[in-house]
């Protein structure tokens, strides 16, 4: 963890001092000007410890002011680098070129009031709209014809959310949103797969009833993903458990004799509590004739246990959140979102994340539960 924060720090702090160097390139501040805006970006590179810190003190309406003012400001500085390193890219082509073919590209290569405004005015807008993205959740439909759902039964309907991140900035608003999708679903099922709170969870209480209020007909499922271990998970199971879903970890049930639900504990958990057992184990204890749904917050499949289950449903890479950083997602997950064939007639399902991480924005990747109809009928 200690490595993680200096490489965060290092990082974020270089984003800073880039965004820095441009706007003194662009209006020559004066010292004054300077030491203020090297304050403020020092203050914004500190603010998501200083938020834990608040938070952990018990000061939680200032940590969620101080939440919002630096992940947001976070969200605006990632949008600039994205299109400012791409124009500046841009740039270095152009001046080599001009070198190569002897003539003066100068007037392009030195415009640097329009390389910072230009870029500026793209993050601050494309922040506002991906602040309204993050709050409109979307409905995603997967239809699933297999034999392993007796015809009597009819279809079953699996709700599926992911990455909530119950916590300072996700509260009863965007929690709302993320119900009523649910609601107009109407699930046989609803699982969770993983980081459902974020953080530290003593003041989210209040939406437990929020949660416990949807009970489908087959019940809730759970597994913890990397964010439980991390806000403490004794807790995070705590109100997991009083939200009503029943948390799997490394367990499975067979639910109202026609579908089989297992889940296994996240790899984060490693170096905490974690629950260890061979997904095919596990897997090869439930019933071979039902329909079998694997719940891993990561989006990694274990090919010893391909073929046990039917369909894996994850999460926790968010499709990268904010485009264009889904590219370095699918480098880490190459199966980071939507519905992927498997080996041995297996399938996976990738949430993009219901609710936000960091900033309080999602930029052309809309927040998503996911409406998964099992029908009886030949497997495709």
């Amino acid at each position: 963890m200690t490595l993680f924060l200096i490489t965060f720090v290092l990082l974020y702090g270089t984003l800073h001092l880039y965004l820095f160097v441009k706007l003194q390139y662009a209006f020559h501040l004066k010292p004054v000007l300077c030491v203020a805006v090297a304050f403020f970006m020092a203050i914004m590179t500190c603010a998501p410890f200083a938020v834990r810190l608040a938070e952990r003190a018990g000061h939680e309406q200032l940590a969620r002011i101080m939440a919002y003012a630096g992940y947001t400001w976070m969200g605006v500085l990632f949008f600039f680098f994205s299109l400012s390193i791409c124009i500046d890219i841009l740039r270095m082509i152009t001046h080599v070129s001009g070198l190569a073919l002897k003539k003066d590209f100068s007037y392009f290569t030195s415009a640097y009031k329009l390389f910072f405004i230009v870029p500026m005015a793209y993050a601050l807008m494309a922040s506002a709209y991906g602040y309204w993205e993050a709050k409109n959740v979307t409905i995603e439909k997967v239809i699933i014809k297999t034999p392993k759902i007796a015809e009597h039964t009819g279809k079953i309907t699996v709700a599926q959310i992911s990455d909530v991140h119950l916590g300072l900035i996700v509260r009863e608003g965007r929690l709302k949103g993320i119900i009523d999708a649910v609601r107009k679903i109407n699930p046989d099922i609803l699982v969770s797969t993983g980081d459902l709170v974020d953080g530290q969870i003593d003041g989210l209480n209040g939406l437990i009833g929020m949660l416990d209020e949807i009970k489908p007909q087959y019940g809730k499922f759970a597994v913890t993903g990397n964010h439980e271990f991390y806000a403490g998970i004794k807790k995070s199971l705590d109100f997991t458990q009083k939200a009503g879903f029943r948390i799997l970890r490394g367990d499975g049930v067979t639910v109202g004799g026609v579908i089989n639900i297992a889940g296994v504990d996240d790899i984060a958990g490693l170096p905490f509590n974690y629950v260890e057992i061979p997904e095919r184990l596990l897997l090869s204890r439930l019933p071979q004739n039902l329909f079998t749904i694997l719940l891993k917050h990561h989006p990694v499949v274990d090919e010893n246990a391909a073929g046990l289950f039917d369909l894996q449903l994850s999460g926790h890479t968010h499709k990268g959140q904010i485009f264009p950083f889904r590219f370095i997602t699918k480098f880490f997950f190459p199966m980071y979102a939507g519905y992927h064939s498997l080996p041995k007639g297996s399938k996976l399902y990738v949430n993009r994340g219901s609710g936000t991480w960091g900033p309080p924005i999602r930029f052309l990747t809309p927040p998503e539960v996911t409406v998964i109809e099992l029908q009886h009928g030949r497997q495709e």
